[in-house]
């Protein structure tokens, strides 16, 4: 297939994201917005390495949809994301649940999620439909996936990887025949069946579907009907699809966006463990994710702050930052930061020490603060002399520790231990 057919056909589908996620596993960071609005990396959110991707892959035709606490994510696309031209029929449409005379607005399953907004799609005419989740970090080229979808003629094709046998009971796993037709789908399975020769690998979904648009309707609309389906992707259409249509898995390693030597990157950062290990990874002289890649930018609503200042210089009261990233209206005044993320507007004052630290937007470290191994909610007011990240049963008491050993502050939790809660 030739690239102009493929880039015809990108302009002949549309995406559609799924942004209305609740994140429960992240707790206070989910608890006033979606996980697809969450900051990342510093200035960005979530959903913009999805939407990314869409624009980079000339896929401009995008539908959002959206449903738990949308506001903020809804005020990020309407600043960050307009720069799309509709003279081209260019769009980005945020489609939030609003109640119908067929439904009651929430979306019961995935499969629902797109259901309820097909009458917006079918309108467009799309020749096909992308359904992407918008609350995981990677990188692809859906132009790719878009190749073997037509190439194999599918009716479905969904993006896969391989993953450790001991992860896939989180995933749908597929078993595929020597032509990439899946023959078998187990949703979350128990015991995951492992890839052909590699007992410790499991074939997982990634949670994108290419669907032919007309084929998508139907099947909308059958499993709507059905009083016994859960209306999702992975529980009900893919199980009821694998033996009956044409239904093909597409091996992520195709189309992701090379980092030198590097494994494809995808992560769904949907624990708090799995968070800050994602941030933590940014900070090593070669991460696993290039953000400096100018080829396949990552776009995103950019306030207009100033640059990060590093004031005060002494033999006892120095601002510096080692091994760390340090974003735009931070200001670190006689603090030390050591590998270390810190998001837009954090201030850090004098003497506070961070190691390994995940700060998000707005936050303010107090004097004499330390803090090592944590997650800093954004707009926190840590007060002067905390420390968290050295005793462990303490962190428990006062904050949320996960199992890997990170501590969660957020400004509840403060409030809470200030009133002696």
């Amino acid at each position: 297939m030739s690239q102009r057919e493929v880039f015809l056909a990108a302009q002949r589908t549309i995406a559609l994201v799924l942004a209305g996620g609740r994140g429960k596993r992240l707790l206070d960071l989910t608890r006033s917005l979606s996980k697809p609005a969450l900051a990342f990396g510093g200035k960005y959110r979530i959903i913009d390495f999805t939407m990314s991707n869409c624009v980079n892959s000339n896929i401009r035709k995008i539908l959002v949809v959206t449903q738990y606490n949308s506001h903020s994510l809804l005020e990020h696309l309407q600043f960050g994301w307009t720069f799309l031209n509709g003279k081209f029929n260019e769009f980005i449409h945020v489609l939030p649940a609003q109640q119908s005379l067929e439904s009651d607005a929430w979306y019961s399953g995935t499969a629902d999620a797109v259901h309820q907004n097909v009458e917006t799609l079918a309108a467009r005419r799309p020749e096909n439909v992308l359904v992407l989740a918008g609350d995981h970090i990677y990188k692809m080229d859906y132009r790719r996936f878009l190749e073997d979808h037509l190439e194999k003629d599918a009716d479905l094709t969904i993006a896969c990887l391989e993953v450790p046998l001991a992860d896939a009971r989180e995933f749908g796993v597929a078993q595929t025949d020597a032509t990439g037709r899946i023959v078998s789908w187990v949703e979350k399975p128990l015991e995951p069946t492992p890839v052909p020769g590699r007992a410790d690998l499991a074939f997982a979904s990634m949670g994108i579907y290419l669907f032919k648009a007309d084929f998508l309707y139907e099947q909308l609309a059958r499993d709507a009907a059905d009083p016994a389906s859960s209306h999702d992707f992975g529980k009900d259409v893919i199980p009821y699809l694998v033996p009956r249509a044409r239904v093909f898995a597409h091996r992520f390693e195709r189309s992701h966006i090379r980092n030198m030597d590097k494994p494809p990157y995808w992560r769904d950062v949907g624990t708090v463990d799995a968070y800050w290990e994602a941030n933590m990874d940014l900070t090593n002289v070669d991460p696993e994710l290039n953000l400096y890649d100018y080829d396949w930018p990552i776009f995103t609503h950019q306030e207009q702050l100033p640059a990060a200042k590093f004031v005060h210089s002494g033999p006892h009261r120095n601002g510096v930052a080692i091994s760390s990233l340090v974003s735009a209206g931070c200001i670190i005044s006689g603090a030390t930061v050591h590998r270390s993320l810190l998001s837009s507007k954090v201030r850090v004052h004098s003497h506070a020490y961070l190691h390994e630290a995940v700060v998000l937007p707005g936050a303010d470290i107090g004097e004499h603060a330390r803090l090592h191994r944590v997650v800093v909610d954004r707009d926190c007011r840590v007060p002067e002399g905390l420390v968290a990240g050295e005793d462990a049963a303490a962190d428990a008491a006062r904050f949320h520790r996960t199992p890997g050993g990170v501590t969660l502050i957020s400004q509840r939790m403060l409030d809470n231990l200030q009133d002696g809660r």
